[in-house]
């Protein structure tokens, strides 16, 4: 089994049918899931400096890691997501 990160996109103020739905994927992906976490708030350094990020429709929000055959397969799990903004998916490799 290969593993890959799901990076959940966007913010909004969960409602509590939002709360139930991700309840329910959670549940959904339980025998897959190897670890899950959520974000609050951050900073981005590059060589311009350090700013704060904003908390919107483009932050990270949180994140969960799974066991898939492929990438195909990953995919497939996160559709199924009540995702707010979008998932990015990547597999995950060892150094």
């Amino acid at each position: 089994m290969k593993k890959f990160m799901f990076l959940h996109l966007g913010f909004e103020k969960p409602t509590p049918e939002i709360m139930k739905a991700w309840k329910a994927w959670f549940e959904s992906i339980s025998d897959k899931q190897v670890d899950q976490g959520g974000f609050s708030g951050g900073r981005e350094i590059s060589k311009s400096g350090t700013k704060d990020l904003p908390w919107n429709m483009e932050s990270i929000t949180g994140y969960n890691i799974i066991e898939a055959e492929s990438l195909d397969a990953a995919e497939k799990l996160a559709q199924s997501n009540p995702f707010i903004a979008s998932i990015r998916i990547y597999e995950l490799r060892s150094m």
